[in-house]
C-alpha cells in the first residue's frame, strides 16, 4: 500500500467547477431536512400496524384490526418512499388521509370499541396526521424556494 498521509488536499477555491460543485452539493443535501420526520412516520405507522396485535384487540375487533394493519402498512411504505425520492412529498396529504381514518375508524370499523382502541387510535392517528402536516409543509416550502430560485436564474 502506498502511503498518501503526505499529500495536501486544498479547498475548492480556484477550482474551475467550484460554484457548479457548491450548488450540486447544496441541491443533494438540501433534501434531507425532512429526515426527522420520515423516521417517526415510519414508527407511527409500524405501530398503527401491530397495534391491534399488541392491544389484543384482534379476536373482539377483527375488521379494525386488519384496517390497522392494512392502514399502518401502507404508511410506513410512503413514509419509507418519503424518505427515499423527493418527488413523492405530495403523498404527504395522503397520509395525512389515513391519519385522519384512524383517528376515526374505531367508530366507522368497529362495533362498540373499549377505551384502548380508542385511544390507541386517536393518538396514533393525531401523530400520522402531524408529521404528515409538516412533511408537506416542507416540502411546500422547498418547492416555492426552487421557483423563486428558477425565476432569479432565469432573469439573469
Amino acid at each position: 500500500m502506498s502511503d498518501v498521509s503526505h499529500r495536501h488536499r486544498a479547498d475548492l477555491a480556484g477550482h474551475p467547477d467550484e460554484m457548479e460543485m457548491r450548488q450540486r452539493y447544496n441541491r443533494v443535501m438540501g433534501g434531507r431536512d425532512v429526515a426527522l420526520v420520515d423516521a417517526p412516520l415510519f414508527l407511527a405507522g409500524l405501530y398503527a400496524a401491530v397495534s391491534s396485535y399488541t392491544l389484543h384487540f384482534t379476536t373482539a375487533q377483527p375488521g379494525l384490526s386488519t384496517n390497522n394493519l392494512i392502514m399502518g402498512i401502507a404508511v410506513a411504505v410512503l413514509a419509507l418512499g418519503l424518505s427515499r425520492a423527493e418527488n413523492m412529498r405530495g403523498l404527504s396529504l395522503a397520509i395525512a388521509g389515513i391519519g385522519i381514518w384512524l383517528a376515526i375508524s374505531p367508530w366507522v370499523v368497529g362495533r362498540h370499541p373499549d377505551a384502548g382502541m380508542i385511544v390507541s387510535n386517536i393518538v396514533v392517528g393525531a401523530v400520522i396526521l402531524l408529521l404528515a402536516l409538516v412533511s408537506a409543509g416542507v416540502g411546500l416550502m422547498r418547492r416555492g424556494r426552487r421557483r423563486r430560485e428558477a425565476a432569479a436564474a432565469q432573469q439573469r
